[in-house]
């Protein structure tokens, strides 16, 4: 094995096998040295003595480590130089993990249903899409507070415990002809208007079924990107009327059996 390069990536020690079992290896050294036999070694690293010696000798050939003898090793100065930088961008590394992308992952935004002091605890509910916060620890998911918000504005939270009881929402998906095949005038406009009654939320995919709704004398929620929005909505507890022609079908399906949303297709001859 050649010598490292003083120029190689600073979290080589993570990407690389290699260079994460050198790491440990010079740690344990460090620590024992210099009574320290390759069994000793090998056993709290996970890997056999027959490795380590391996490693020993590649290290022992680079100026890392220092033999005196039979199980007696001792880390050089150039190996704990080695080892100093490793560990400095591992700190950093684990800095930037704690507080650029935990920091991130555990704060999330509600929607306060009640007015909420930061530091208090709250209870958790989805209602109409939207996770809710309410003072108090009474339902089956709570958190904490972090910012103070009044009734009806954004509150961070974090410290989650429990479960979010709510049921994923349905989609309805009616397919609206093409234009040649009679497009939207094939659409009854009364039934359209009475599913999207029954729905929390309307989506439109193709100019066929903007028509349509405009017939119905009722507004699309989603006009665009419905493909990621349609589940997003199912997943968050809506229950959602999807109006598409059918070369924007596939898409939507597809979609919604990854991620296992309930849905049916009807024809909107059918309604």
């Amino acid at each position: 094995m050649s010598r490292d390069r003083t120029g190689d990536d600073e979290f080589d020690v993570l990407r690389s096998k290699r260079d994460a079992t050198r790491y440990q290896i010079l740690v344990q050294i460090a620590e024992r040295q210099p009574a320290v036999n390759q069994r000793e070694i090998a056993e709290p690293i996970g890997v056999t003595a027959q490795a380590v010696s391996d490693y020993l000798g590649d290290l022992i050939e680079e100026g890392y480590v220092e033999r005196h003898g039979r199980g007696r090793y001792e880390i050089t100065k150039e190996g704990v130089d080695w080892l100093i930088s490793r560990t400095e961008s591992l700190r950093g590394f684990v800095q930037h993990v704690s507080e650029e992308v935990l920091g991130q992952v555990e704060v999330e935004t509600a929607l306060a249903s009640t007015t909420i002091e930061e530091g208090e605890t709250v209870s958790l509910a989805m209602r109409d899409g939207v996770l809710r916060a309410m003072a108090g620890a009474t339902g089956n998911a709570t958190a904490v507070a972090v910012t103070a918000a009044a009734t009806d504005q954004d509150v961070g939270i974090t410290n989650f415990e429990g479960v979010v009881d709510y049921e994923l929402g349905t989609v309805t998906i009616v397919s609206v002809p093409r234009v040649q095949n009679g497009g939207s005038a094939a659409v009854d406009p009364s039934a359209i208007a009475a599913e999207a009654d029954a729905h929390d939320l309307l989506a439109v995919a193709g100019v066929e079924a903007v028509v349509a709704t405009r017939n119905a004398a009722v507004e699309p929620d989603v006009r665009f990107g419905s493909v990621a929005a349609v589940p997003e909505a199912a997943t968050k507890g809506l229950d959602v009327l999807l109006l598409a022609t059918p070369d924007a079908l596939s898409a939507h399906t597809d979609r919604l059996r990854e991620q296992n949303v309930g849905y049916e297709v009807v024809d909107a001859a059918e309604q």
